[in-house]
C-alpha cells in the first residue's frame, strides 16, 4: 500500500427534509486542487445544502478527530425524526435511516410506558435525539454523554425545537451518576440506554442497579453486549419483552429494543 492519491473519502447523506450534506475527504493537502475539486463537485450537484472538506494524511481512515470547512453552505442542515426537528453537523452522531430511526425511537417510547410525571435518564444520549424524542411524555429528561460537542448540539436542538424540560449534561457515563449527581436530578423512575457497540461499562451497569428505576429501556446495536449487560444486571430486573429493528438492510446488523422491570 503506497498510501497515495487525491481523493480519499466522500461521505454523502440525504435526509427526508430534501436537504444534502456532502464531506470530501482529501489525501492531500493541495488548496488549488481542493477548489477546483469543490468548484466542479458544486457545479455538477446544485442540490447539495452543505459542502464541506477535510485533509486526512494519516494511515486510518477516521476523521472525526480532524478539522473540517465549511466550503459552501451552512455548517448544519436539518432533519425531521417524526415530530422533533434536528440540526445536524458533520460529526454528529445521528441515525443514518431516519425512517427507521422513527420506528425505533417509537419502540423505546411504547416500552417506557411514560404517563407525564416520570424522571428519565437517557444514558449515552449523543446530540438528544432519543431524550427529545420522548421529553413530551415525561416530567423531566436528563441525557448523559461523554463528547461535549454532542451535548452543544443536544441543547441547541431542545432551543430548536422550544423543549424546556431536557437536561444534558458533558461527562463520562461511569463517572457522572455519583451522589452529588443524584441529589442534584434525582432518582430516575425510567432509564433509557443507548450505548455503543461495546456496551455499557461494569461501573454504568453496577450505578444502575443503585439507582433502581422501575423500568430501563436498553437500545443496543450489538445484542451480543446487550444480553451481557442484562445479565449483569442480576436478578433484581427481569426482561418483559424485546423487539428487533432492521436499521440496516441487506446487512447483518439490527438494532434491538429491550424492556426490563424491576422485581
Amino acid at each position: 500500500m503506497k498510501h497515495e492519491g487525491f481523493l480519499r473519502q466522500l461521505v454523502v447523506r440525504v435526509f427526508t427534509t430534501g436537504q444534502v450534506l456532502v464531506i470530501v475527504g482529501f489525501g492531500e493537502d493541495d488548496a488549488k486542487k481542493h477548489k477546483d475539486y469543490l468548484d466542479a463537485l458544486r457545479r455538477a450537484v446544485p442540490e447539495i445544502t452543505s459542502l464541506q472538506y477535510f485533509v486526512n494524511t494519516k494511515m486510518n481512515d477516521f476523521f472525526l478527530d480532524l478539522p473540517i470547512t465549511v466550503y459552501d453552505g451552512p455548517a448544519q442542515v436539518e432533519e425531521e425524526l417524526g415530530h422533533v426537528r434536528f440540526r445536524v453537523g458533520p460529526k454528529s452522531f445521528f441515525q443514518t435511516n431516519t425512517l427507521q430511526a422513527r420506528r425505533l425511537y417509537d419502540i423505546v417510547l411504547e416500552y417506557a410506558g411514560l404517563t407525564g410525571t416520570e424522571k428519565v435518564y437517557d444514558l449515552y444520549t449523543g446530540l438528544g435525539s432519543i431524550a427529545l424524542y420522548v421529553a413530551g411524555s415525561c416530567a423531566s429528561i436528563v441525557g448523559i454523554e461523554e463528547v461535549s460537542a454532542a451535548i452543544d448540539d443536544a441543547r441547541e436542538n431542545a432551543a430548536l425545537n422550544g423543549i424546556t424540560n431536557a437536561t444534558f449534561y458533558a461527562g463520562d457515563v461511569k463517572l457522572v451518576m455519583d451522589g452529588d449527581f443524584i441529589a442534584q436530578y434525582g432518582r430516575p423512575d425510567v432509564l433509557i440506554t443507548d450505548p455503543p457497540r461495546a456496551g455499557m461499562h461494569a461501573d454504568v451497569v453496577a450505578a444502575i442497579r443503585t439507582l433502581g428505576p422501575s423500568r430501563i429501556v436498553y437500545v443496543s446495536c450489538n445484542p451480543s453486549t446487550q444480553a451481557r449487560d442484562i445479565a449483569l444486571l442480576g436478578n433484581g430486573y427481569r426482561v418483559l419483552k424485546t423487539r428487533a429493528v432492521d436499521m440496516f438492510p441487506h446487512t447483518h446488523h439490527v438494532e434491538n429494543v429491550a424492556l426490563l422491570e424491576k422485581i
